[in-house]
């Protein structure tokens, strides 16, 4: 057999072990992740009281009764196109996001990436920062390397729990599931969804962590056609960088080169952060900087000293320095290595920033590159925002439009009309009356147009019915037409079925048709 056909195709998995690092960037990713944990594990505690006989869970998927609540609101089955509308929103949303500024979605935003960041936060506290975890990995198992891999994977299970449990609680009055699931009476769905959800945290969070970014999710190929010269990404500056001075000696401030370049560490200043004023990455400066350059016995390096920072601190193991990637996840946390190594060497920040390639030949020329906003506010990205705030403004006005209540009507079709004894001809419908209050109303059915047609109830002769509150119900109702009546003889005739809230005097009307006896 030739070695070709002995060659695997298959690569084993090379762990990562990210660096701890700090800076205006892992500060962001911090206050994201409490954010976005904290509305995932506490919204369904959230109590909203919506009257009697109505869950007073504030967001509620409501399963059995095919409804959802979300604080004040409550969509119907039929009005599922409000939930279409908003999926439709989150996606142009995302292109708008990433066509502005990459995937910053998959760096701070994304469940796997606030769930891995999570993770690796145990992970460093239990057995150390990245070296420590080195070391620790390649030695040989004993009981303190058990002890170590017990005690974080005891950790990530119970984070992998308490996420599949929180996920249930969406589904189910919180704390009545809650007592349920502790005393063993819970539906075996909820433990079995609870014990899914769990495994997939456990295991993607844990385990595979960058694989999942890379092999699992979609949207790192399809970000390619989002993106283009103009969107703003983390980007290394080879112009400035290159060629490394690694092995070469170097004394700090001694034999220095001065050049002329554009200042593209000069950034905005936002609101302090834990005493600091971090730096915000969406607005380069357009002033010009003097940038020393060390001597390197006749040689003239770049700024980049080939620590490998920028490659320690990265969750997908990657190196920016290499270009744009598929795996890169723009966290922009070697921003913060790089710009740490800077400070430290007496060099400008921003070696790998925040930039737009369409750049890169103005600032290799000397030139300033141009202001953030010129590449956020452009024509492309400025479609995606109309098309996204068009579908905002529609489902508002929707939902402050929508009536009280609703009627649907449906002709019982065997058969289509009955002749009785005395000539009259009748149509039977099933009418549902759909009743948004929270109390019971009265709601009289009404017929208009078409002379000598009368309507009647089958449970009610005075021609109102009551309706539960926040329910659908459900009546049947016949048309009768007298002899004589021309809508008796005719084929079919429209008529107008109205329904009215006797005690808002909120109405509704539908449409049907009656049919006659035309032989």
């Amino acid at each position: 057999m030739s070695d070709s056909s002995q060659t695997s195709l298959y690569a084993a998995r090379e762990p990562i072990f990210p660096r701890r690092v700090s800076g205006a960037f892992r500060r962001l990713k911090w206050q994201i992740m409490i954010v976005t944990l904290g509305i995932y594990y506490v919204t369904p505690w959230i109590r909203w009281d919506r009257g009697a006989n109505l869950p007073d869970q504030a967001v509620l998927v409501d399963l059995a009764n095919r409804r959802f609540f979300f604080f004040g609101i409550e969509i119907w089955p039929h009005e599922f196109y409000f939930v279409a509308g908003l999926l439709v929103m989150a996606g142009l949303g995302l292109f708008l996001f990433t066509a502005a500024l990459g995937r910053v979605w998959c760096g701070y935003a994304c469940p796997q990436t606030v769930w891995t960041d999570l993770f690796l936060a145990v992970e460093r506290w239990v057995e150390g920062d990245r070296n420590a975890r080195l070391r620790l990995h390649k030695a040989p198992w004993s009981a303190h390397k058990a002890r170590l891999r017990v005690t974080k994977w005891a950790i990530w299970l119970l984070i992998a729990v308490a996420t599949g449990g929180a996920w249930v609680f969406y589904f189910s009055d919180a704390p009545t599931l809650l007592r349920d699931l502790v005393t063993f009476r819970a539906d075996p769905v909820a433990y079995g969804s609870i014990g899914v959800l769990t495994a997939t945290t456990f295991i993607f969070g844990g385990f595979m962590r960058e694989q999942v970014c890379i092999y699992m999710c979609p949207w790192p190929r399809i970000q390619g056609a989002m993106m283009d010269e103009d969107t703003l990404t983390v980007a290394y500056r080879d112009w400035r960088g290159e060629p490394r001075g690694k092995g070469l000696r170097r004394r700090k401030g001694e034999g220095t080169t001065t050049i002329e370049a554009p200042e593209a560490t000069t950034r905005a200043a936002g609101p302090k952060i834990g005493g600091r004023s971090p730096v915000i990455p969406m607005h380069f400066g357009e002033t010009k900087a003097v940038i020393q350059r060390p001597k390197f016995y006749g040689d003239a390096p770049g700024d980049c000293i080939d620590c490998n920072a920028c490659v320690n601190v990265c969750p997908m193991g990657i190196d920016i320095r290499d270009g744009q990637q598929m795996a890169c996840i723009t966290c922009a946390l070697c921003i913060d290595a790089c710009d740490e190594v800077m400070e430290k060497i007496g060099k400008p920040r921003g070696l790998i920033d925040y930039l737009a390639l369409s750049d890169a030949p103005r600032e290799r020329a000397g030139e300033t590159p141009r202001p953030a906003r010129q590449h956020i506010l452009r024509l492309r990205n400025l479609i995606y925002f109309g098309l996204w705030s068009l579908f905002g403004v529609a489902l508002l006005a929707a939902l402050l439009l929508r009536p009280e209540i609703e009627a649907t009507i449906a002709p019982i079709r065997n058969p289509t009309f009955v002749t009785l004894s005395d000539g009259s001809v009748r149509n039977a419908y099933d009418l549902r009356i759909r009743n948004r209050a929270a109390e019971a109303r009265e709601m009289e059915v009404t017929l208009s147009g078409g002379s000598g047609l009368t309507v009647t109830l089958e449970s009610a002769e005075t021609g109102t019915v009551t309706v539960p509150a926040d329910t659908q119900g459900l009546e049947r109702i016949y048309v009768t037409a007298a002899p004589g009546d021309p809508a008796a003889t005719a084929e079919r005739t429209d008529i107008e079925i109205q329904v009215r809230d006797v005690t808002s005097d909120a109405t509704t009307r539908v449409d049907t048709t009656f049919n006659g006896d035309d032989r």
